[in-house]
């Protein structure tokens, strides 16, 4: 039973070295391998070293041997490869809602599905200080508390926070808790959103999942099935700016033709365009009016105008005017 027992600590200690050290420019040798096996106090020859390997390479590891100097064993493939764990590394410090702490924490588990000399690869990659990041350290336990409520069919209770101008973040609605219905989470401009239906006002509502706090499930069954499902959360992320609603118009653009790229990017290239003339392109698409969507506007410069609706076009000129003016 105790030879057993060995024979198998023996193929987890070598599946353990070949993920932690080994890739291709860092290989393993047989006699290392057997030299780490005595060191745990395992004994172990060439045959049954190769045996371990084969056993492994039938579980699923695509464990290579060359003879290429330095000869040895590697593993070729992994779940990530270093280019994915380096898009994950980039999504997980450039989120504003995972701390600094959390970022840390989640980089450091990133960077063990490496190999140690691929994880430093991924340490020369980060840039997390003084980066923006929330100061709420409890949004893990939040998104956790909401996917339990979507999953279980149940209200939520929140107090919701705001900035003051004394950089404190105090309750919203004098402290009394909001109690909405979640149906969904989603990621934009950076920031993690809870979409739900807020049975006061009959409407689909969003709220950064940094901001609550105090979530606690109710004993009521969720409300609003019908007006989630009417409403489209990958069209609202594409019509609204920074998350900040207003009312949805369908509004049309004539533009320069150079400024393609930046309407394919905030609306995708399913949007329809029109021709206006040789050097200009007509294109309208569905946007929540609000102060960011006009400041979007005016980050394009001259190329591009508000051709209608007509009352869309004078409240973009009234925003300009107050703008003006309160610049005097």
């Amino acid at each position: 039973m105790a030879r057993v027992a060995t024979n198998k600590l023996r193929t987890l200690y070598i599946m353990d070295e070949l993920l932690e050290k080994s890739d291709e420019d860092n290989r393993i040798s047989t006699g290392a391998f057997v030299e780490m096996l005595a060191n745990n106090g395992i004994k172990a020859d060439r045959k049954t070293l190769y045996d371990d390997i084969e056993t492994l390479k039938t579980w699923g590891m695509d464990i290579i041997y060359t003879k290429e100097k330095p000869a040895g064993y590697y593993l070729a493939s992994r779940k990530f490869e270093l280019p994915e764990l380096k898009l994950l590394v980039d999504a997980v410090q450039s989120s504003k809602f995972i701390t600094e702490k959390k970022s840390r924490e989640l980089i450091r588990k990133l960077e063990s599905l490496a190999s140690v000399n691929e994880a430093k690869q991924l340490q020369r990659h980060v840039y997390i200080t003084n980066r923006i990041k929330t100061p709420n350290e409890s949004i893990y336990y939040n998104v956790d508390k909401i996917q339990e409520a979507i999953l279980s069919d149940r209200k939520i209770s929140f107090i919701y926070f705001k900035w003051n101008i004394e950089k404190e973040l105090v309750p919203r609605n004098e402290g009394r808790p909001f109690v909405i219905s979640p149906w969904a989470l989603t990621w934009d401009d950076e920031n993690y959103y809870m979409v739900g239906f807020d049975d006061f006002s009959g409407l689909v509502k969003h709220y950064r999942v940094d901001k609550m706090q105090r979530i606690e499930l109710t004993e009521e069954k969720r409300t609003g099935e019908s007006e989630f499902d009417k409403f489209d959360l990958a069209r609202f992320a594409k019509s609204t700016f920074g998350m900040y609603g207003g009312k949805v118009e369908n509004v049309t653009f004539e533009c320069d033709n150079s400024m393609i790229g930046a309407f394919i990017d905030r609306f995708g290239n399913d949007i329809i365009i029109c021709k206006a003339d040789d050097e200009h392109f007509c294109v309208g698409h569905e946007v929540a009016v609000s102060g960011q969507f006009f400041g979007w506007v005016v980050g394009l410069g001259l190329k591009v105008k508000i051709k209608g609706p007509d009352h869309v076009a004078h409240e973009f000129r009234d925003w300009l005017d107050n703008i003006r003016n309160n610049m005097k």
